[in-house]
């Protein structure tokens, strides 16, 4: 045989191995690192880089109005995800005394701080060890579009920009009754939310210019500047809604920085669909399919076809099917590890269902290299299953399929010719529900990042929540690093 005319032979472990470890990311990210700082000697660059290569670690600009609350969603961020709080007055005041003396300079001079030296300051505080080994959440900084592009020029870019918004009206009555805690920069409020702690409420001041007419001014420059910062993060930034409860704000502020950009580097969908059978499994794998140019991996249908083909895996199939007994797994994960290595599915991915039904088949699947890299559990009460299976029927003359409630006969004769397959009785619809969960807590365990999916809705419904979670990378779990052995 030609040598040029082989099938290319794909290891599935590549593919897998990159996205793991996000090879393609990594190139990226030392290839931007490379062209901002543009160093003598590139290769010592780079192998300086790896050696401390984290893209995991959070990088987040918390923006607004004066008295949206910034400061407070900032603290509350930086212990969530364990990362230093950095905010304007603390980056000043950390400040190495050479740049302290030149800030001074400039207060003496009754100018304000330039953008260049914040931009010096800032950067310099982000290259300590700690923003290096934990990320970093800067609180009210960049205030211009100049200072956001210079920062960016040299290098810093947050991978989040939360953008905190309020009525003025409503800003203009917090700041009135604005107080701080001197010791612990605690931000307290007279009205809204003032401690009951006498001890804490004896300490709060008013902090300086919080004056109406000061915040007026302040919110002239804010509006002013900010439709400006936000084209210079408009790929990384969200809007949060200021003017509710705390917890709803931090909670959406963070639901966003677990959520990275989507990433430009090759992706191979691999997509599990799992749920008790009725659940639209298969509805949503052709959607899925069709959008994406997927295979649509049905199980059940690669059995059919490899009894129908005659091959050896199929004449061995063949019996167990015949006496309707279930199939070994050894011989199920054959006939879908051929399938799943042909090079169609290899290079453009994957949707399967019906499979795995349980955890070793599950383990199976992975050791193979067939990693699922999305997974979802549809759910859907079992009062629904048995509405959507048990009233379907078949018209035996025209082949057309009807369901009772949701697409009835227009005819009488035709109601009473219809004929229910034998699996769509409600005993045999309850017995494969009783099948799929005796299995469920184990591939949940097993799974534990899939998505859960509401499926009693209807079918498009679903498919956007499935193709949202799908071009989207999955949600950070935060968790706090191991305390530093050794500082360098």
């Amino acid at each position: 045989m030609d040598a040029t005319k082989r099938p290319i032979q794909i290891n599935p472990e590549f593919a897998n191995y990159a996205e793991e470890h996000g090879i393609f990311d990594m190139y990226k990210r030392l290839m931007s690192k490379l062209l901002t700082d543009m160093p003598e000697d590139p290769l010592v660059y780079l192998y300086e880089n790896l050696k401390q290569e984290n893209d995991d670690l959070p990088q987040v600009a918390v923006i607004g109005p004066p008295v949206s609350g910034k400061w407070c969603v900032a603290h509350k961020i930086s212990t969530t995800v364990n990362s230093p709080h950095l905010s304007p007055d603390d980056i000043l005041s950390d400040a190495p005394k050479e740049l302290q003396l030149e800030v001074n300079r400039y207060i003496q001079e009754g100018g304000g701080i330039p953008d260049e030296l914040w931009v010096r300051l800032i950067n310099e505080r982000l290259g300590r060890y700690d923003c290096k080994r934990q990320g970093w959440v800067l609180d009210g900084f960049p205030e211009t579009p100049e200072q956001a592009k210079a920062l960016q020029a040299v290098g810093v870019m947050p991978k989040h920009v939360i953008v905190l918004e309020a009525p003025d009206t409503l800003l203009l009555e917090r700041a009135e009754g604005k107080r701080v805690d001197p010791e612990t920069k605690e931000v307290w409020h007279k009205i809204f939310d003032y401690p009951t702690d006498l001890s804490v409420q004896e300490k709060l001041v008013e902090p300086a210019n919080y004056t109406h007419e000061t915040i007026v001014s302040r919110l002239v420059d804010y509006h002013r500047h900010i439709g400006g910062i936000i084209q210079a993060y408009k790929h990384v930034y969200k809007t949060v809604n200021g003017d509710q409860p705390k917890s709803d704000v931090f909670s959406q502020a963070v639901a966003y920085i677990s959520q990275d950009a989507r990433s430009q580097a090759p992706n191979t969908p691999r997509v599990l669909l799992l749920g008790p059978t009725g659940a639209g499994k298969a509805v949503q794998a052709a959607l899925i399919a069709s959008k994406y140019n997927v295979i649509n991996i049905s199980v059940p249908q690669l059995i059919q076809q490899a009894i129908e083909g005659e091959s050896k895996l199929g004449l061995a199939i063949k019996p167990y099917v015949e006496q309707d007994i279930t199939v070994p797994d050894h011989l199920l994960m054959a006939v879908i590890r051929e399938r799943l290595s042909q090079m169609d599915a290899l290079t453009r991915g994957w949707v399967m269902h019906g499979f795995p039904k349980n955890i070793d088949q599950a383990a199976s699947l992975d050791q193979d290299g067939f990693k699922p890299n999305r997974v979802f559990f549809l759910d859907v009460p079992n009062d629904i299953v048995l509405e959507r299976l048990t009233l379907r029927a078949t018209d035996p003359v025209s082949g057309e399929r009807y369901h009772m409630l949701y697409n009835p006969p227009i005819t009488q004769p035709i109601k009473d010719r219809l004929v229910q397959n034998p699996r769509d009785s409600e005993e045999e619809v309850r017995k494969r529900l009783a099948a799929f969960y005796a299995y469920q807590e184990e591939l949940q365990d097993y799974y534990s990042q899939a998505a859960r999916v509401n499926a009693d809705q209807d079918p498009h419904t679903v498919f956007e929540y499935i193709e949202s979670t799908i071009v989207n990378p999955p949600p950070k779990k935060f968790a706090a690093p191991p305390p530093p052995t050794e500082k360098p």
